[in-house]
């Protein structure tokens, strides 16, 4: 059906359609309200969109899924009066107005129209209202900004991605912001590989008080302060202790008693980081996960009879700045849920750290502290609550008393050189943190602290039950989980609060990095990237260089540079390091290549390197074997950890079993998919606790006898020409080996003439990408197509099925993040250097 637009005399234009939808309704019939679907126009997706030679000219396209808004938004433009342009407060929805704009009045339709900027931090009538009577300019400082860090990251990505998939691995891709954050990651691995443990003894006093027992720690020995590796070893702590239980003599008395209070007060409210930190901290959300429920917070959710309402403020801010009017419903929500004694005499006020934050802006908060999470759950899906009390909570409790605590240390002395120490706290006043209390990534001494200690008095008798003596080792830092690589990006200068969320589904799908028990681990790609990077092109890894960018591009967005002089200071040094580092590097150094060492058995060398299908182990040299071995390292399996003798257990495959009851060889193996067993050209797969290296020759008769069985039952009909009727995953279907047709409901599969079947197929869609339908093909009638089938395979074929796999792993980016590393094909003896591998 044709778009009639409304004869509304104004138009209003924001991002989603949830957001229109819920403003719609605040402005009345004088008004249209229409979403853009997020960013209308973007760089055309080829070599040439940004031109450093014509000052970096931009060569805009409309994005196709949004065409049809971008005509619905002109046709309803060319009957109205005015129009505003609604979009987003940052950078990013500065740009898409101006985008909107710029293609209006390619349209020719801005022509004696007014149009309008409008901003607002919360979709609540009163702010709808207070915009759209206020509009401003559109300002063109932040689209400048934004259009200088779109073409930055264009020009990065199409000129160091072919310099990676030329001496790295091909499909490959960099980025200007996610290149530092990869580093961060891979370097953060690199200490904890190169950490060395030291062991150290800690002496704990254990006091059995008549109120309750505790514990109290050694602080003093031997006449001076006890230090962390003052005891390395057991016997010098076994003879510490009991030197120390003599001394005792069965009870420590107190020698001093320090008492003294203290406030504690308030985090800042939420910004976007600290949202997304708190929220992997406290819910377990990822930071995607939780900007998408934040948005939808944002936009609007239903709210029974008040229809469509905003819940929180604009989620994507780096202040903590907020309004009169939110300080004072906070203070009125306070007395109201917890008492007059819960508010301060005045106001808390937060400094915005952030160097750009616009104190225009708010922090993160409910559009309405009045709405409590209990008022609202029935209409919120779990997560959104669980969000929702989150902001509500930090909010209310940015703007409550300090909280009192009186912090107890008691010193008990122990013979003349001795003495051990008991820390407690207890809470004077809750004060804030009778709502809530800042997560922590890591323990700290309040977690000591926070105990209860009994009633003591100087010169009081404890008896002591035991003295505990606990041997340690020092650990490495740990692995950045979400929540600490978000605030280290934010430490570092590193992107901005819009892109962290980005920058980490980025590396997740370009699976540079996996998550391991939350926490970042870098893969062998991504290593190898990281360090090729940062070996060649250091100072565009480099975390001040990025962080002095970014603030860059923000001096732009205030108006204080211009943003062509900023790119070309960019571009010329770039371009010929770029076009150097393509001629220049060594592609063995640039994947990281590792020599370790000599097979006993043969004496020629091992190594590991990266390949086109991911990291593997080669024996022999290239330059004087003429034949090499290759076996892709196991799930699980770095090449930046493994071992001579773990990499030599990989060449034990395939093994040679024995014989079926037919006479025919079965042998075990491991291939792309995993490790199978196999018989001529029937391979089958093995599962569970089986493996390749130690599966017995009954239990590979039992998988080969199910795999025939299985593919006896699959093949409904053949008839002969290719064209066949197959029981498959999800039920009958019909293929020639290109294309899969489906059943009609109304028929049995095996009813099914030739005919029939051929018809079918010519009539069914062809489905592009990922070859899905060879695939799911039963050629299993052949089931050569699905095997490799001989070891040594020919060169052309090799370059075939790798440029295949890479077509496959181009595709497969957009996958979601925690995936499986690829699974380790076949030990295989090669006539040359080149299949199945790159070396």
């Amino acid at each position: 059906m044709d778009f009639v637009p409304d004869m509304a005399k104004n138009l209003l234009i924001v991002e989603s359609p949830a957001k229109a939808k819920t403003i719609n309704k605040y402005l009345g019939d004088d008004f249209k309200v229409l979403a853009s679907y997020g960013h209308v126009r973007d760089l055309r997706p080829k070599e040439g969109a940004v031109d450093p030679d014509h000052d970096f000219r931009m060569d805009y396209e409309l994005i196709e899924k949004n065409v049809k808004h971008v005509d619905d938004i002109a046709r309803a433009a060319k009957v109205a009066d005015s129009i505003y342009l609604a979009t987003d407060l940052d950078r990013e929805g500065e740009a898409i107005s101006w985008h909107i704009s710029e293609i209006l009045k390619q349209r020719g339709l801005l022509e004696d129209k007014e149009t309008h900027r409008v901003v607002f931090s919360e979709i609540t009538p009163r702010a709808i209202k207070e915009a759209v009577a206020h509009p401003r300019k559109l300002s063109h400082d932040m689209v400048d900004a934004q259009q200088a860090r779109r073409a930055l990251d264009y020009l990065v990505g199409f000129n160091l991605s072919p310099v990676l998939w030329r001496k790295v691995q091909r499909g490959l891709s960099a980025g200007r912001v996610q290149s530092p954050a990869l580093r961060m990651i891979v370097e953060r691995e690199e200490e904890i590989e190169a950490f060395v443990p030291r062991e150290y003894w800690t002496v704990e006093a254990k006091l059995a008080h008549e109120d309750g027992e505790f514990s109290a720690r050694l602080v003093k020995l031997n006449g001076k302060k006890f230090e962390q590796f003052d005891l390395t070893n057991a016997n010098d702590a076994h003879a510490a202790r009991d030197a120390l239980l003599k001394a005792a003599g069965g009870r420590l008395v107190v020698g001093d008693i320090q008492s003294k209070q203290r406030q504690r007060r308030p985090a800042a409210p939420f910004t976007t980081s600290t949202l997304q930190q708190e929220a992997a901290r406290k819910l377990g959300m990822a930071t995607s996960r939780t900007m998408r429920i934040a948005q939808g917070l944002y936009e609007g959710v239903s709210l029974g009879g008040e229809g469509n309402v905003g819940l929180i403020t604009y989620m994507r801010t780096d202040s903590t700045h907020l309004s009169n009017e939110a300080v004072a419903e906070l203070r009125q929500t306070i007395e109201r849920e917890f008492g007059r004694q819960g508010l301060p005499e005045h106001a808390m006020v937060y400094k915005t750290k952030s160097k750009n934050a616009q104190e225009a802006h708010e922090a993160v908060r409910p559009t309405s502290a009045l709405r409590t999470p209990k008022s609202v759950a029935a209409f919120l899906t779990p997560d959104q609550l669980k969000l929702y009390e989150l902001i509500w909570k930090r909010a209310v409790a940015c703007q409550m008393k300090p909280a009192t605590l009186n912090t107890v240390s008691v010193e008990f002395p122990c013979g003349g050189d001795a003495a051990f120490r008991a820390t407690g706290t207890t809470v004077v006043d809750p004060g804030f943190l009778a709502v809530y209390e800042e997560g922590r990534d890591a323990k700290s001494d309040e977690d000591e602290e926070s105990r209860k200690l009994p009633a003591l008095k100087i010169g009081e008798a404890v008896p002591l039950a035991d003295i505990a003596t606990d041997q340690h080792f020092t650990e490495p830092p740990p692995r950045y989980s979400e929540a600490s690589l978000v605030k280290a990006l934010e430490e570092y200068g590193i992107g901005r609060p819009s892109t962290y969320a980005s920058i980490i589904q980025t590396l997740l799908s370009r699976e540079y990095v996996i998550l391991d028990s939350r926490r970042f681990k870098p893969t062998d790609v991504g290593r190898a990237v990281a360090k090729f990077l940062t070996a060649h092109f250091t100072q565009y890894v480099d975390y001040d260089f990025t962080a002095k960018l970014e603030d860059e591009l923000d001096a732009v967005s205030r108006g204080e540079e211009e943003w062509r002089p900023l790119m070309a200071g960019f571009w010329k040094p770039f371009k010929a390091l770029v076009d150097d580092k393509m001629e220049t590097v060594d592609r063995s150094e640039a994947t990281g290549a590792r020599l370790l060492g000599d097979d006993p058995k043969t004496g020629k060398p091992v190594s590991v390197r990266l390949g086109r299908y991911g990291p593997y182990a080669a024996l022999g040299d290239k330059d004087s074997d003429e034949k090499l071995k290759f076996a892709s390292l196991l799930p699980g399996q770095s090449m930046h950890t493994i071992t001579l003798e773990q990499a030599l257990e990989l060449f034990k495959l395939p093994r040679e079993l024995g014989k079926d009851a037919d006479g025919e060889e079965i042998s075990a193996g491991m291939g792309r998919f995993g490790p199978f067993v196999k018989k001529g050209a029937l391979y089958a797969s093995i599962k569970g606790e089986d493996s390749a290296y130690t599966i017995t020759l009954e239990r590979a008769r039992e998988l080969i006898r199910e795999k025939q069985e299985l593919i006896a039952n699959r093949v409904i009909t053949d008839f002969g020409d290719g064209i066949q009727v197959l029981n498959g995953r999800y039920g009958p279907y019909i293929t020639n080996g290109e294309k899969n047709a489906k059943i009609p409901k109304d028929r049995e599969p095996k009813s099914l003439t030739h005919d029939e079947c051929k018809a079918l197929i010519e009539a069914a869609p062809v489905r592009r990408g990922r070859g899905a339908f060879k695939k799911t093909v039963v050629k299993k009638a052949a089931p050569k197509k699905a095997a490799v089938k001989k070891v040594p395979a020919k060169k052309a074929v090799a370059k075939k099925s790798a440029a295949k796999k890479t077509a496959a792993k181009k595709t497969a980016v957009k996958k979601a993040a925690a995936k499986k590393p690829p699974r380790a094909r076949p030990a295989v003896v090669a006539p040359d250097d080149t299949p199945p591998f790159d070396v």
